[in-house]
């Protein structure tokens, strides 16, 4: 068979048996899967290539299991605005999801416990104002000016066995003040695009090189911020407790003297007497 012939070849999906069209392919390491078994996977899921059939059989045993937990998620506190972190507190549990559908998008829940770390990650990029000259042509500022954006992450480390980090953006377009990067002269003031703002004061040092002062200044910059250090403090907070919970409850309890009965008593796990049932102070 030739290289057309092969490139043609019908290919079956290595876990549903399906048939796979001629772009449906999603390659294995050992096997092939079809587009429709490989949208069931986890979205924070990155390694496909090296996964093998057995391996995506078990994560989407995995994730039909998930579904039940994502019907029974009851969310007490919601943080987030494109892209939100969702907590059930009673439960122990949270998911991060952009879906309104929760069932149909099946976002994983995990336990507060999960957690290994989270920080707001604040990424930062550059761009050179230019003016055009009177041919038409860009030119650099001497010295060059820069208009700064930024973008703001949440990254949850976690402990899964299909995925070790939940990355998502907090904001839906960069934080930049709208600030032009081509200017109509070499004598032409900054303008953003907004017109709310002329001139370049707050400018680092006071220069006319740099605007990243003001956008970190900005209402806009300083409320993802917030949003970001909300969503970290919140869920390393609970990661802490549910910690401290779990450490408490597998601590080995001490014997005690019953107040009620006088035996010598290891209190059961409501913290009762093993002989009169009595409440243990200890």
């Amino acid at each position: 068979m030739g290289i057309f012939g092969k490139l043609f070849e019908k290919k079956e999906c290595s876990v549903c048996g399906g048939e796979i069209g001629l772009l449906g392919n999603r390659k294995l390491e050992d096997g092939n899967l079809c587009k429709n078994c490989a949208a069931k996977l986890s979205p924070w899921f990155s390694d496909r290539r090296q996964s093998t059939v057995a391996e995506i059989q078990e994560q989407l045993a995995y994730r039909e299991a998930n579904q039940e937990k994502v019907s029974a998620f009851h969310p007490t506190r919601i943080l987030g605005e494109r892209t939100k972190m969702l907590m059930d507190e009673d439960a122990g549990l949270f998911m991060v999801t952009s879906a309104r559908n929760w069932d149909e998008a099946n976002p994983d829940v995990l336990a507060f416990s999960d957690v290994t770390g989270c920080k707001l990650d604040i990424d930062e990029s550059k761009t050179e104002i230019e003016y055009e000259d009177k041919d038409g042509e860009r030119k650099s500022f001497n010295p060059r000016r820069y208009a700064y954006s930024y973008n703001f992450y949440i990254v949850i480390n976690v402990n899964n066995p299909y995925f070790s980090e939940i990355r998502f953006q907090l904001n839906s377009s960069a934080v930049d003040n709208d600030e032009e990067t081509l200017l109509d002269g070499p004598d032409a003031m900054r303008r953003p695009r907004g017109g709310l703002r002329g001139g370049f004061g707050g400018m680092r040092g006071g220069s006319l090189t740099s605007n990243a002062e003001e956008v970190r200044a900005s209402v806009e910059y300083r409320q993802y911020e917030e949003m970001g250090r909300e969503i970290r403090d919140a869920l390393l907070q609970v990661r802490q407790q549910a910690r401290e919970e779990a450490a408490a409850a597998a601590a080995p309890k001490a014997a005690v003297t019953c107040p009620y009965c006088g035996a010598t008593t290891t209190p059961d796990a409501s913290g009762c007497c093993e002989f009169c049932g009595g409440a243990v102070n200890g």
